[in-house]
């Protein structure tokens, strides 16, 4: 499988020498999903990505794989039905990435829902997301909701609404979807940006120029058909198109923050109303709790979103409006992360209220462009814009969509029913290697069957200046995940920046070490790597 640092220049070749019927710019969920949907259908496909896979909205997300209960509140109906039945499908296929987790909103007088119209929605919800029985939601009592989460504010409760929800880690989720396709002999390459489209007589997009961020090499890659799936910036990838359409997107911001457990004690994932008449979530998480988001406008480099002074404050005003015990401040604070949703445009809508309801356009030049949409709802948003490609295309060789019921890589041969037997039985493999049952159990938990592998980086790295987990964790990454960069690995492969900002600061001299040695960074890479960490992780724990 082509998807190791040591496969780049092959990679390349292999773009640069061959006819696709695909082209994907955009290596987060969206690119990811419809490079799967269609190579996993028998078509060539080719993806790039100018920064490393699902470094933009897609590792910056809330982290829940949900059912958009919020849309019912704008009566978005068909959005609702549509994620909520997705989600359930984003479970079964990768359930090492997806855990259920029981939210529950609480009740207030003069709140955005009242119990009666809670009940009604959460109804709905179960009925238009399908929901599994054991999983539909439950009415509480003020009672039943404070035994639920104690912390919360007593006064002027009137009771809980008690529902599932589905916790992801939503960067590796990208990941396992990108393997998949790889699996599927797909092409990926990260650092890869296209620069220009190529055009043939009739003016119709039939390529784009590529550009290797990490040596200033550039290639062509020729394509039947290219789609435009940047996220945030598949807009500038549009203005490079001579003959484009005036679709528009805005973008909002939404920050989340993370504190230690010891300080915020939550106990159970809430979804509440905030002061000023917002929903937020507080999620328990790996011994911390973290709460966002916010929803504001944007209007800057999409590349580096930054939580501010202000976005931190305004979440710490949150906690202490929900939950007045606990007294959390700047200095709580361990890590932040902000992430750009792009936004289809909609004159007069505030943030909160513009639809996240994907749309498919296609340019005079034949040009591709998917924009809009959640996490939740990237499978069904491939499905839609490949059956559009193979429309127009007639392609011959083209199978129907077979996404519905593939597993992603690490899922193989596991779901719901039988993954909780299969950690078990693989942790105790892994105490055999002598790791501590429960650190076995997080890595089964958070790599599937793909632990195989990771296994067997354990069994060659002796414990040093980097822990033995650790250090196979890295080595899988560089040879099974195409990470290039040590912002690749503790951001996006393993999340330790946002959930374990001290461990990466103890190892990070440990890891950018073996990386230069195993990749052979040069002098100045070595130097700007380390230098984009650093930034990184300022950054993270220092809201500007």
């Amino acid at each position: 499988m082509m998807f190791s640092y040591k496969e780049r220049t092959k990679v390349k070749q292999l773009m640069g020498n061959y006819h696709f019927d695909v082209l994907v710019i955009g290596g987060g969920i969206t690119g990811a999903g419809i490079a799967l949907d269609a190579a996993s259908r028998g078509l060539s496909v080719a993806l790039v990505e100018m920064q490393d896979f699902s470094a933009g909205t897609s590792s910056r997300s809330t982290k829940l794989v949900h059912g958009g209960l919020r849309y019912l509140k704008n009566l978005e109906v068909d959005v609702v039905a549509e994620v909520g039945r997705e989600r359930e499908i984003v479970y079964e296929n990768g359930v090492h990435i997806t855990t259920p987790e029981h939210m529950l909103l609480p009740l207030y007088k003069k709140g955005t829902y009242g119990p009666l119209a809670t009940s009604v929605a959460l109804k709905v919800y179960d009925r238009l997301a399908r929901v599994k029985k054991e999983e539909r939601r439950t009415m509480l009592s003020k009672e039943q909701t404070l035994q639920l989460e104690p912390l919360l504010k007593e006064k002027d409760m009137r009771g809980g609404g008690y529902y599932v929800e589905y916790r992801t880690d939503d960067a590796r989720l990208t990941i396992e979807v990108m393997k998949k396709a790889v699996a599927y002999q797909a092409l990926c390459l990260n650092y890869a940006k296209a620069t220009a489209f190529l055009y043939d007589k009739k003016n119709r997009v039939v390529g784009s120029s590529v550009q290797d961020v990490l040596t200033g090499e550039t290639f062509d890659i020729n394509a039947t058909q290219v789609i435009n799936a940047a996220g945030p910036w598949v807009d500038d990838v549009r203005k490079r198109d001579e003959v484009s359409n005036n679709k528009q997107l805005r973008l909002t911001k939404g920050v989340h923050i993370v504190i230690d457990q010891s300080v915020f004690p939550l106990r159970q994932a809430i979804y509440f109303d905030t002061a000023d008449g917002r929903m937020v979530f507080a999620i328990p998480r790996d011994g911390k709790a973290y709460v966002g988001t916010t929803d504001t406008f944007y209007d800057k480099d999409p590349t580096h979103p930054i939580a501010t002074k202000e976005d931190v404050d305004y979440l710490l005003n949150t906690i202490h409006f929900m939950f007045p015990e606990v007294h959390v401040t700047n200095a709580d604070v361990e890590s932040t992360w902000a992430g750009v949703r792009p936004l289809i445009y909609e004159k007069g809508k505030d943030p909160s209220e513009i639809s996240r309801k994907d749309e498919i356009w296609v340019a005079k030049s034949g040009l591709m462009t998917i924009a809009g949409g959640k996490l939740t709802g990237y499978r069904q948003m491939a499905e839609d814009i490949v059956d559009k490609v193979v429309g127009i295309h007639k392609f011959k060789h083209a199978q129907k969509c077979a996404t519905k019921h593939l597993s992603l890589s690490g899922a193989n041969g596991i779901n719901s029913k039988n993954f909780q037997g299969y950690i078990g039985n693989k942790a105790k493999e892994g105490e055999g290697l002598g790791i501590s049952y429960e650190r076995a159990k997080r890595l089964v938990s958070t790599y599937g069957t793909n632990v195989d592998e990771v296994f067997g980086y354990l069994r060659q790295v002796s414990e040093g200046d980097l822990p033995r987990c650790l250090h196979a964790r890295l080595l899988y990454a560089i040879h099974h995940e195409m990470v290039y960069t040590p912002s690749d690995f503790f951001i996006r492969r393993t999340g330790l920046l946002y959930f374990d900002i001290a461990q990466v600061e103890r190892y990070k001299d440990a890891v950018i070490a073996i990386m230069a040695s195993e990749i052979g960074y040069t002098e100045e890479q070595r130097r700007q790597f380390t230098e984009e960490l650093i930034i990184a992780l300022h950054e993270a724990k220092y809201p500007q």
